[in-house]
Order: structure tokens, then sequence, then C-alpha cells
């Protein structure tokens, strides 16, 4: 009797775990696995756009402007970003948070449509984009890594520093992986650029991937890496195919009217997923860009809290188109702003993302231009002892938006030659996520820091 009491208790034991068990490995009708999901190469695109849309340079244009020297607090902030600008920032900030959890979004987005495009068979008039699927995923997986590990990578030149978790494949739920080191995380990025570069062989313009987005990205990694060799040559490639905007070209490129000098951009359009204010002052962001500055519109009425910083608005020439692109003419400019010392007689209002398609505050987010190479190529050039090389890659860059030859400066050392280059990086650059990872790994060479 008693063997038989324990025989059912047994039995009511493993009963109970199968019930557990079952209860936690539900199967749910309706439920769309990978392979309801994908079954053809039209899911395929459809899901590559979904992998896309995971990527948003907003939470970079909010964090990189307000933490570092960009901004200054506007006459209509009501304690938006205030911790931010007070250089607070640990494991709890927005910012913290926000740049790892949207990054593995990234990743886990691109590593499942990739792991899902092995379930699905192409027809022989379907392989060439088939392949151009697979081959756009995977760079965007290898830019998803690179942007994690600009943030989270104490020092980009040394392949033992700590990098981030290197995810390419679809992880489990119990899953605790650790942080790998920088060259393993540049040896896959490496290893999913080389797949995509061998699987695109169409152009589809400016906002999807092609071969000069991976060529840019290479050149954008190998001045990270201080490896200038790479980045001389990968720049100088791109300076060769896409000539600096003139003055029309460049205000059109960011009213979104042409693409320039744009090598690829982010587009934003009417009722997509970024149509909307988002978290003003936070790197949470989220929707239009130009709302990282304004409530309302990029005017000195649409309540902007936040405005330029002076140190930067000081680098800025009239002249020069940047100016007119970045500073809204109803700003209010205070000529004695050292000795007055009133903010509301000195209010710089940001214009950069004044809006498109009738939307104010809406712009496209540009993430390689031309410009950039130059750029990168002067970097590479002061690296490698032609600073008059580098003095002339800046003239190029100043005399496109100022449409006159102006003077070529001499520069009397690297330190110097770092720092005009740190500076136009900082003019031409500004608002568009750059500020804060220039600082990290320019800053030091330029003998220059932050200036609020």
């Amino acid at each position: 009797m008693k063997n038989l009491k324990n025989l059912f208790l047994i039995f009511g034991v493993f009963t109970g775990l199968v019930a557990c068990n079952d209860a936690i490995e539900i199967d749910q009708p309706g439920r769309l696995d990978a392979d309801a999901a994908f079954q053809t190469v039209g899911d395929l695109r459809d899901g590559l756009f979904g992998v896309y849309d995971q990527f948003d340079l907003s939470p970079d244009i909010a964090f990189q402007s307000i933490f570092t020297d960009e901004l200054s607090i506007g006459f209509d902030n009501g304690g938006q970003g205030l911790a931010d600008y007070g250089f607070v920032l640990n494991a709890g900030s927005a910012a913290s948070q926000v740049f790892w959890v949207n990054g593995y979004d990234q990743l886990n987005a691109a590593s499942r449509l990739i792991e899902a495009a092995e379930i699905v068979e192409p027809e022989a008039d379907e392989q060439g984009a088939y392949n151009q699927i697979l081959g756009e995923a995977h760079a965007l997986r290898a830019w998803g890594h690179f942007i994690l590990l600009s943030y989270y990578s104490t020092d980009y030149t040394d392949d033992n520093a700590l990098s981030i978790i290197n995810l390419d494949f679809v992880p489990t739920i119990d899953q605790q992986l650790l942080r790998n080191t920088n060259g393993e995380t540049f040896a896959l990025i490496e290893s999913d650029l080389a797949r995509a570069s061998s699987l695109i062989s169409q152009d589809n313009g400016v906002t999807r991937i092609n071969q000069d987005f991976i060529t840019a990205l290479r050149a954008r990694i190998a001045a990270y890496r201080e490896d200038y060799t790479t980045a001389a040559t990968l720049s100088q490639q791109l300076i060769n195919r896409y000539p600096l905007s003139n003055r029309a070209e460049y205000e059109a490129m960011f009213l979104d009217e042409a693409d320039g000098e744009v090598i690829f951009k982010l587009e934003r359009t009417n009722n997509d997923t970024y149509d909307g204010q988002g978290t003003t002052g936070s790197a949470f962001a989220g929707g239009w860009a130009g709302a990282r500055f304004a409530f309302v519109d990029a005017t000195l009425s649409g309540s902007p809290y936040f405005e330029m910083g002076r140190s930067l608005f000081n680098l800025l020439d009239p002249a020069d188109v940047r100016y007119d692109v970045n500073v809204a003419p109803t700003s209010l400019i205070d000529p004695d702003y050292e000795s007055n010392q009133n903010p509301a007689l000195d209010i710089l209002v940001i214009q950069k993302y004044q809006g498109s398609e009738g939307q104010p505050l809406m712009n496209d987010l540009k993430v390689f231009r031309a410009s950039e190479m130059y750029l990168i190529r002067a970097e590479a050039a002061v690296a490698q002892g032609d600073l008059d090389l580098a003095a002339s890659l800046l003239k190029d860059i100043r005399d496109a938006p100022i449409g006159e030859d102006t003077q070529q400066r001499t520069f009397a050392s690297a330190t110097e030659a770092y720092a005009a280059i740190f500076n136009e990086r900082r003019v031409e650059l500004c608002f568009e996520g750059h500020r804060y990872l220039d600082l990290k790994r320019l800053g030091s060479r330029a003998n220059q820091g932050v200036l609020k």
C-alpha cells in the first residue's frame, strides 16, 4: 500500500511538472514564427524594411548635443535635459539605457532576418533580390555593432579593450552573455561587411545600403581605430565619387529637396514610425530630429527649449551657408553678449531641422556625407605627417559652402592641425550626432575639451 502511495506521488509530481512545462511552452494559435512570417523573397524584403526602421539617430543627436557644448539652455526650457546638460551620466541615465537597448533591438532584428533567409528558397529570377536583401541585413548588423562599440568601448585603438556583447545570432531568453573585446567585435563587423559586399549588387539610392555605404562605414571605423592608411584610401575613394555641395545644393540638402553630397541617410516622412515629437530633452528621443531643440518649430516663436551654444555659434561665418542652415533668421543676436550677460537679448535658434513635407522639425537624418570623408582624409593626412594636404582639404570644405576661394591655413604642428579639424568637424557635423564621440577620440590630440 505504501509503495502504491509512493507511485501515485511520483506520478502526481511528474504530471505536475509536465503541466507546468506545458503552461510556459504554449504554442498560441495565431503566433507568427519565422517559418510562417518569411516564406518568400517578398516577405524578406518587408522584413528588411522593418530592420531599417529600428535605426534612428535622434537619440544620438539629443545626447551628443546636450551632453557636450552644442547647446545652451533655451528660454522655453521647463527642465528638459538638465541632467545631461549638467554632465550627469551614470548607469541609470537615459543615454546609458537607450543606446544599449536600441542597439540590441537593431542587432536582434538583423540577425532574425539573416536566420530567416536560410529557410527561404528564392526562384531563379529572384536570386539577385535575395542576395541584395541579405547583404543589406549583414551591413545593418555591422553598423549596429559599430554604433554600440563607439559608445561603450573605452579605447577604439586597443583590440584588447572591453567592447560590447557580439550578437550575430538570435539568443534565447535565458542566455547570459559576456562582453567581447574590441578585436573580436571589429572582426565580426568586418566579417559582416565582407559578406554584405559580396552580396550587394544594386544601387537603390541614398536611403538604401549599397557599396558606398560599406566604404563609408569602413572609412569611419578606420579613423576611429587610427588605421590611417586604410582611412585615407577609403575616404579618398568617396571623395572622388561625391563632390562637395555648393551653397544652393547644401541648403537644399538640409531641406530634403536634394541629396547633394549625401552618401547615405535615414529617410523620415509623414505617417512613418518617427512622425511625432518624441521624448523631449532626453536621449530616449524618437520622433522629429528638430524636436530635440524646440517644441513647435525652428523659429523664435516656436518654443525653443534648447538654443545653439555660444562657443559653437562663434565658429560660424555669416558668409558661410552653414550659418544660414543652422541659425534661424528669427534669432536675436547680441554683439555685446559677453558684457551684457542678458540671455533675453541673445537667443540663437537652431534650424538645421526646420522641417520638410509640410511638417515642421521633421527632416531626413544624414548618416554619411562627403564632407565627413574630407575630414577623415584630413585627419589621416595629419597622422601621416602631411600638414599641407590637411590644410588643403579643410580649405575645400570651407570654399564650397562659402562659394569663394578662401585663404589656406598653414599649420605649425600636428596639434594645431588636429585642432583645426576638430573645430571644422564641430561646425560641419553639428547636431548630427558626432560631437561626444569626437571629444572622446580627438579631443586630447587637438588639446581641446568641452566649451559650454
